[in-house]
């Protein structure tokens, strides 16, 4: 019998020492953890990595704790953070928790601690955030997509969609742009438990390419992102007329 799949955590920590016990202590847990070492480094490993928690240092090279924490606020990226920190001024907390931080934890700590405040916050975030997807009729490239309708026009072709490629293609619309992780695609689409493979997601990537009239061998709308995942290229900008 499979075990439930836990979230990810990424731990976002310049101390190998820390690092390294953070990450087994996690993995013990049962959690998926990924690590970054540096803070001009995390904003990119957010977004790779798609946690559903952040464990944040305050002091890191590159960039602050306190900064990566207000420029995902500020991206509204509503993950959950656990602020780390080697000080023990009240001011200091309040400062993480005014920036956007949900919870901190004063070094050095207890395993237990860590992993009470872990726990609390995600089962105060829930299972997976809601996200605001588009219910009206959108458009990729020539293609109008109707969620109501489950359908998907194109010239004088329609095609009728699935509820996981109407999901996927309403989730690259939201986030036109973004590099979408597989994990993260799969775990939106098909949820936390899914025990397949990335070959599914990507079987269902090639439908939808053919839907969209994508060439095969050279798509301009859903781009592969080796190593990483998916993402919907961002619409070309309208021309000004010429006065």
């Amino acid at each position: 019998m499979k075990s439930e799949v836990k979230p990810r955590i990424l731990v976002i920590e310049d101390d190998p020492h820390i690092l390294l016990g953070l990450t087994e202590v996690l993995n013990t847990e049962g959690f998926s953890v990924a690590t970054c070492n540096r803070g001009d480094q995390a904003l990119d490993a957010v977004s790779t990595h798609q946690p559903a928690l952040i464990v944040l240092d305050v002091m890191l090279p590159g960039l602050s704790g306190y900064d990566i924490c207000k420029q995902l606020r500020a991206k509204k990226v509503t993950t959950p953070i656990l602020m780390l920190t080697a000080k023990g001024q009240e001011i200091d907390k309040v400062v993480g928790l005014d920036l956007g931080a949900d919870d901190y934890v004063t070094k050095p700590f207890g395993v237990r601690e860590l992993l009470a405040r872990i726990h609390a916050l995600l089962r105060r975030a829930g299972p997976a955030r809601a996200m605001t997807l588009p219910e009206t009729p959108f458009r990729i490239g020539d293609a109008e997509i109707d969620p109501r309708t489950f359908r998907l026009t194109r010239g004088d072709a329609v095609e009728e969609l699935t509820a996981r490629e109407l999901k996927l293609l309403q989730l690259f619309h939201a986030h036109r742009g973004e590099v979408l992780s597989r994990d993260r695609l799969l775990n939106e689409v098909w949820g936390y438990n899914y025990y397949g493979t990335t070959r599914t997601l990507d079987q269902v990537i090639v439908q939808l390419r053919r839907k969209l009239g994508d060439n095969g061998n050279n798509p301009k709308h859903l781009l592969t992102v080796h190593g990483v995942g998916y993402k919907l290229e961002p619409a070309a900008p309208a021309r000004e007329r010429p006065r």
